[in-house]
């Protein structure tokens, strides 16, 4: 709710340039690759129930402090804060998910990351709603109250079953980090989702101004990417009980395969019912392939550091997802759209190769 679509008005009320814009919109994906891994470390040598309640301190906190923002900078320092509580919980939460469950461990987080997803399309209607009926801050007291509640709730939470004398070594996060990366495995599965994101972050950007440039009306823009985020939802949940039956591989690659379908076709429907349809189809390969990749890295986790593998996971994830819009950017601003949306394509099969041939012994 504090992001969409409050905070480029907030930001614009203040009167912050386009370009100071774009940097307050991207302070708060910054923490993400500063602290998924250290704080994923952290989980495994204290506990995460203590590491998740870190994380909801700040989600009760940030919003009180947007009430006193009066410039852009200001803005900008507030949602790098904020961004601590989104890098650390989402990390340390799917590694205690994790961790927890194994049979069914692919269902788990799915159905976590649904849920997640289902709170951000709720947010903007919300947030708007409120916006229009009170002001800004009255959207900031509304997350204030969200975060108390979340961290009231966060104090019932109780640590996982892993022994807690295993706990008790103090963190070397340089020796958690090689550990974690002598599995080459789990760099490749994070490598993978890094692609995924990417590709995912660009449609996200640039779906709507391809649609736009087609001379699409903008709420029939807003169901293309709506039906997209639907099928998220609603698929994620199902792939990852198929994943926890059939193997995580012969899930994921067929994902990446329909994803770059969906993609190289999008220049050839030039139409509302045709970038609907390929829209659907996009958000059901993301579904597919995301509903899995988490859970792949927790199975070729060794020796409980559940922590440290999805904070390696979510690192590289946060990279891929920042560098998608500004590549696609770029090359729609040198080539068009037509070759972006290739290019994008062209990655996730790349990456749907990649992972086939590099866990040959996985399932």
């Amino acid at each position: 709710m504090s992001k969409t679509p409050v905070l480029p008005l907030f930001a614009a009320s203040l009167g912050a340039t386009p370009a100071e814009i774009g940097w307050i919109v991207m302070a708060s994906t910054i923490p993400g690759v500063l602290v998924s891994f250290p704080a994923g470390a952290l989980s495994d040598y204290l506990g995460q129930r203590r590491v998740l309640l870190a994380s909801l301190i700040v989600f009760a906190t940030a919003p009180f402090l947007y009430l006193f923002v009066v410039n852009a900078w200001q803005l900008m320092l507030v949602r790098f804060y904020h961004g601590f509580a989104t890098a650390i919980f989402g990390t340390v939460a799917s590694a205690a998910i994790a961790e927890r469950h194994t049979t069914d461990r692919a269902a788990k987080l799915s159905t976590f990351s649904s849920v997640t997803i289902a709170g951000r399309s709720i947010a903007p209607f919300l947030g708007g709603a409120l916006i229009s009926m009170a002001s800004f801050g009255a959207v900031y007291v509304a997350c204030a109250a969200s975060g108390v509640l979340a961290l009231v709730a966060g104090m019932f939470l109780r640590d996982g079953a892993t022994p807690q004398t295993e706990k008790q070594e103090r963190p070397n996060f340089r020796k958690n980090l090689v550990g974690v990366l002598r599995y080459p495995g789990i760099m490749l599965v994070s490598m993978v989702e890094a692609c995924q994101y990417l590709v995912f972050g660009a449609i996200e950007a640039f779906l709507a101004l391809f649609a736009n440039s087609l001379g699409i009306p903008a709420w029939q823009i807003g169901i293309i990417l709506g039906v997209q985020l639907i099928s998220i939802v609603f698929a994620k949940p199902l792939m990852g009980r198929l994943s926890d039956r059939v193997g995580r591989k012969k899930v994921i690659v067929p994902g990446l395969v329909i994803g770059a379908i969906s993609i190289l076709l999008l220049p050839t429907m030039p139409s509302f019912i045709g970038l609907s349809a390929l829209s659907l189809m996009f958000g059901l390969g993301f579904a597919t392939v995301t509903s899995s990749t988490a859970a792949l890295v927790a199975d070729l986790t060794r020796n409980g550091r559940y922590g440290s593998s999805m904070g390696v996971l979510r690192t590289i994830m946060d990279i891929g997802q920042s560098i998608g819009p500004v590549l696609t950017g770029w090359v729609v601003g040198v080539s068009g759209f037509g070759n972006a949306f290739m290019l994008l394509a062209a990655i996730l099969l790349l990456a749907a190769m990649s992972l086939g041939l590099g866990l040959r012994s996985s399932n």
